[in-house]
């Protein structure tokens, strides 16, 4: 019974997980590593950051952003590298460019065309209202008797 939790034990994920322990030069250095892997995407991943993901090319571009750091590379070096390698779909906020523009114009396009059909509609439902013929009181009488109540007073 002891060998079967030992061997239990020993193909548990948890006893496998591995760890990254990095050594950084400075504070700085570590939040500028934080702020990469929380701001990359990963390839493989759909909507996870590099900080979160688990997979195995995330933890391959950890360590790449590690070494960029170590390097000394800037912040727009590092951003480069990354989408020359792996494309803009690993940046989670795409930059502005004209092939973007739609990406980043398209949620409010789509606010003002719904404002402009709820307004046309609300325009279009008080038209009809105002417009409703209104009876007079012999016809009030007639449907009146058709429904089966009291003459309306």
């Amino acid at each position: 019974m002891r060998a079967f939790l030992l061997a239990l034990v020993l193909w548990c994920p948890l006893v496998h997980a591995g760890i990254e322990a990095r050594e950084f030069s400075s504070p700085d250095e570590k939040a500028r590593y934080l702020h990469f892997t929380a701001e990359l995407r990963c390839p493989k991943c759909q909507n996870q950051n590099l900080a979160d993901s688990n997979a195995p090319i995330a933890a391959d571009l950890r360590e790449q952003v590690y070494r960029l750091l170590r390097e000394g590379r800037t912040d727009e070096e590092i951003v480069e590298f990354m989408v020359s390698r792996y494309g803009e779909y690993v940046l989670y906020k795409p930059r502005m460019e004209p092939r973007t523009w739609l990406l980043w114009g398209g949620p409010f396009l789509m606010l003002g065309a719904g404002t402009l059909v709820a307004v046309l509609m609300l325009r279009r439902a008080r038209v009809r209202a105002a417009s409703a013929p209104v009876l007079d009181e012999d016809e009030r009488a007639r449907l009146a008797r058709i429904l089966g109540e009291e003459t309306p007073r």
